[in-house]
């Protein structure tokens, strides 16, 4: 494969200093929290230089940057007092993110109480789109577990992207698919960057984990790249027939992620 068109590799780092966490991997790509990823309390940008010190120096370096929003939002729910405070941390993380010229801000889709009809949530998410002032790309991503989960399920997919592809923002909204979510969510890998990208149009990144569960378990749990329950070749040829940068969260530090990164760029 031809470097042109080879895939970047990153990997979910610690906020304090991406850039150097960058280079202790050898990668020009990383992804961070901005504060407690299970807080409702707002962002926090714990670099040294702040969010002008470290877009400046992310661009100098030449690293690309992406943020992860905090696990609690849901922007799908039927309840206003998790609804109303996640579509408030949502455009707050949209404009930290933005602030560090991030390229993406990654969020999960959400979920419904397991009675709800889920064409509520659909329209929630549409909502939010029109509420939220999306400065980068959203890059919505496919989760593992929930029965009445937005995007566990390929036709849930569809019914989000059906609900937001009206809005006048709605070119801004892109895709994060999961690889170990796909699997323990239950989606065949052999088709899934065909499937999403016949509902999308588009993968914007690649959550690239192996899992520690079996396919369909519903279990979010990352394995290192080859130690997990999906096949390797399987893993593998999903990663690189989705042509978009790829991000390792995987257990370890860089030692752990250079050999998974090492792991990867020899089946690609």
């Amino acid at each position: 494969m031809s470097s042109s068109t080879s895939t970047a590799i990153g990997a979910h780092v610690d906020q304090t200093d991406p850039i150097a966490e960058a280079r202790a991997r050898d990668t020009t790509l990383v992804q961070f929290f901005l504060g407690n990823p299970q807080s409702y309390k707002g962002p926090v940008i714990e670099y040294a230089g702040g969010a002008e010190g470290l877009k400046a120096d992310a661009e100098e370096a030449g690293v690309d940057l992406y943020v992860h929003s905090p696990y609690l939002i849901n922007v799908a729910t039927t309840n206003n007092r998790l609804r109303i405070p996640s579509r408030k941390l949502l455009q707050s993380h949209m404009d930290a993110a933005a602030s560090i010229g991030a390229k993406g801000l990654v969020v999960h889709g959400g979920h419904l109480k397991d009675d709800e009809d889920p064409s509520i949530g659909f329209d929630n998410w549409r909502k939010a789109i029109a509420a939220t002032d999306l400065k980068i790309p959203l890059l919505i991503e496919n989760t593992a577990g929930g029965d009445n989960a937005m995007t566990r399920y390929l036709e849930r997919i569809k019914g989000v992207w059906g609900a937001i592809e009206g809005e006048e923002q709605a070119d801004m909204v892109g895709f994060c698919l999961d690889t170990c979510h796909a699997h323990a969510g239950g989606n065949n890998l052999e088709t899934i960057v065909d499937d999403v990208l016949a509902i999308t149009g588009r993968i914007d990144l690649v959550h690239a984990n192996d899992s520690r569960d079996d396919f369909d378990s519903g279990a979010d749990r990352h394995a290192n790249l080859g130690a997990g329950h999906i096949d390797p070749d399987l893993l593998a040829s999903v990663i690189r027939d989705a042509k978009a940068p790829a991000l390792l969260e995987t257990p370890g530090g860089s030692a752990e992620h250079v050999a998974d990164t090492a792991w990867l760029r020899e089946r690609l």
